[in-house]
C-alpha cells in the first residue's frame, strides 16, 4: 500500500512539474539588447547579459519605435507606460516613461503590475490626471482601471514617445526590445511585438 501511495505521490509531483514547465513556456519572453546580425526574418540579438539570442519574426510581427521625448510632452490625460521602482511611501520613482500612440488607447490595457527591467520594478500603464512640480523634478498622478499611483519623475528618468515603426528598422546596431515572443525548444524566440530605439537605447 505504501508503495502504491509513493508511486501516486511521485506521479503527482511529475505532473505538477510538467504543468509548471508548460506554464513557464507559455509566458511571453522579453529580450532587451542590440541587433548584431540579420538574415531574412531572423535577427541575432545580443542581450544585456551578453548572450546571443536568435529571434525569428512572426509573419504578423508588429514593430514600433521609441523616440526621444520630454516631460513637456506629457499632458493631462496622456496615456503613458511607467517603468519604475516602488518607494517606501507607496509612490513610484520612474526610470522610464513612454508615451503611447493615440491608437494604443483602449488597446493596450491600463494596469499596474510587476516588471522585469530591474529587480523589483513595476510597470504602470495609466492616464495622467495631474502634474505637480516637485523638489527634484515633477510628480504625476496617474489612474488606471483598478487604482491610481503617484509617479516621481527625476532628472534621470528617460522619457520617450512611441512612434510607428517598420521592419526595415531592424538592422545591425539598433537597440531593440522584444516585448512579446514565444520561446522555442531550440532556444530561439519567435517575436510578435518589438520596439526599436530610434537613435536611443530604450530604458524600459
Amino acid at each position: 500500500m505504501r508503495k502504491v501511495t509513493g508511486i501516486r505521490s511521485a506521479f503527482g509531483l511529475a505532473i505538477a512539474v510538467l504543468m509548471m514547465t508548460a506554464a513557464s513556456a507559455q509566458q511571453p519572453t522579453r529580450i532587451r539588447g542590440e541587433i548584431e546580425k540579420t538574415d531574412g526574418t531572423t535577427l541575432q540579438v545580443k542581450d544585456r547579459r551578453g548572450a546571443t539570442v536568435n529571434v525569428k519574426l512572426a509573419d504578423d510581427a508588429r514593430v514600433s519605435a521609441l523616440v526621444k521625448a520630454s516631460l513637456a510632452d506629457i499632458k493631462n490625460d496622456t496615456f503613458v507606460g511607467v517603468a519604475g521602482m516602488p518607494r517606501p511611501d507607496g509612490s513610484i520613482e520612474a526610470f522610464s516613461i513612454h508615451i503611447f500612440l493615440p491608437a494604443q488607447r483602449g488597446v493596450v490595457p491600463d494596469r499596474h503590475g510587476p516588471w522585469d527591467a530591474r529587480p523589483g520594478s513595476t510597470m504602470t500603464n495609466a492616464y495622467v490626471e495631474s502634474k505637480v512640480e516637485a523638489k527634484d523634478g515633477e510628480s504625476l498622478t496617474v489612474k488606471y482601471k483598478d487604482g491610481e499611483a503617484k509617479i516621481a519623475v527625476t532628472p534621470a528618468t528617460v522619457i520617450t514617445a512611441v512612434a510607428v515603426g517598420d521592419k526595415s528598422e531592424l538592422k545591425p546596431g539598433t537597440a531593440v526590445i522584444v516585448m512579446g515572443g514565444d520561446k522555442q525548444p531550440d532556444g530561439s524566440v519567435i517575436a510578435k511585438t518589438l520596439y526599436v530605439g530610434r537613435g536611443i537605447v530604450p530604458a524600459m
